[in-house]
């Protein structure tokens, strides 16, 4: 069985992707993958080191208001098609996977133009252009909210990364801390703009150092691979790191997390009863606010506007949650039950089924 999953740009999109991949070999080791995305995204480094093909297409992003670029759209768009179409046809791919963004609307329509089965799958509450489009081309449609408004709609939840979805926090805690240089027995904030990281959070939490430091509390901070973060000088560990790979032992690591509310940051964190506060971006379609909802309502998050994110809101809030332990084991358990941790295989099982009915 061939199958070709297309996902690309952000880790909101491989890591489903790469996700649903690897419970694609759990369930059928004889299932031959391969992964769909574009030269400008994270799946250049992230899909080769976890052993999956890439095949790569142009990239046509939806200018954000009318321009130049919207004029050269449909020319654009016509030529990511004829090259997905092509991937299609070397691969011999049986059935389509896509994950929303501008690597699956040329992958849709490609599919659609090869009578190849399509299995889409939205990541947010509140889905994107590619994905309302393509959600009248599929066959069947997966989501990771109960209410996403898509037709025929399933709700599976998000695909997890085994690393995460098995994850023990206090289990591997001290390995954690070790590898991040990070006291055993401080209070830990792990913060992150997610795989491109932030500036308003970088912003606020760096400025908000001496306070975090004076309470005792230390810092895990993911600036992104372009982002900086200016801690003061204090005997109270605040590690500053680019990117990172092995988000498990950062988890981990943490007793509390601050981010942005990309589906993935908000599922994963729920899913191994993390703490949370955060901050929808300010832009898009407003999926990020909606994504943080449910685990802000039951009580495991904290949920603060971008532009009421700084340091005086960090000192005046952060650092007494992330010093509050017994709050902070509320918030875990009422967020760890929130998320299912087999999307993973519930979407890959449908792939299957998918990929069987057609042949």
């Amino acid at each position: 069985m061939r199958v070709l999953l297309a996902g690309g740009g952000t880790a909101g999109h491989t890591s489903p992707m790469l996700a649903t991949a690897d419970a694609l070999r759990r369930l059928d080791p004889g299932v031959e993958i391969t992964c769909l995305g574009t030269a400008r995204g994270l799946e250049t480094r992230v899909v080769p080191e976890a052993g999956y093909p890439l095949e790569l297409i142009p990239p046509v992003p939806m200018p954000r208001r009318p321009n130049a670029d919207l004029a050269r759209l449909p020319g654009r768009l016509r030529g990511a098609v004829r090259e997905a179409a092509a991937v299609i046809d070397r691969t011999g791919a049986e059935v389509v996977v896509g994950y929303g963004g501008y690597v699956s609307m040329p992958a849709y329509l490609a599919a659609r133009r090869r009578k190849v089965p399509i299995v889409l799958h939205e990541q947010n509450a509140k889905p994107g252009l590619a994905n309302r489009a393509g959600a009248r081309l599929a066959r069947r449609v997966a989501v990771s909210f109960p209410d996403t408004p898509l037709p025929r709609a399933e709700y599976v939840g998000l695909p997890l990364r085994a690393m995460i979805a098995r994850l023990n926090r206090a289990a591997l805690r001290d390995e954690a801390r070790r590898f991040f240089d990070l006291d055993p027995d401080r209070p830990t904030l792990l913060v992150t703009g997610g795989s491109q990281g932030a500036r308003r959070l970088n912003e606020a939490v760096s400025g908000a150092s001496a306070a975090l430091a004076g309470a005792g509390v230390q810092v895990l901070h993911v600036v992104g691979p372009n982002g900086a973060a200016t801690p003061e000088p204090s005997a109270v560990p605040y590690a500053v790191v680019p990117f990172v790979d092995r988000m498990d032992l950062a988890y981990a690591a943490a007793d509390l997390v601050l981010s942005r509310a990309g589906a993935n940051s908000v599922i994963e964190a729920a899913a191994v009863g993390l703490p949370a506060v955060f901050v929808p971006l300010p832009i898009g379609n407003g999926e990020q606010d909606l994504n943080a909802r449910p685990v802000v309502d039951a009580g495991g998050a904290l949920l603060v506007p971008d532009a009421d994110l700084t340091s005086t809101w960090v000192t005046a809030h952060v650092v007494p949650l992330a010093t509050d332990a017994p709050r902070l084991a509320a918030m875990g358990r009422a967020a760890s039950g929130l998320v299912p941790r087999d999307a993973d295989e519930k979407l890959a099982r449908i792939v299957l089924e998918v990929a069987g009915a057609r042949a």
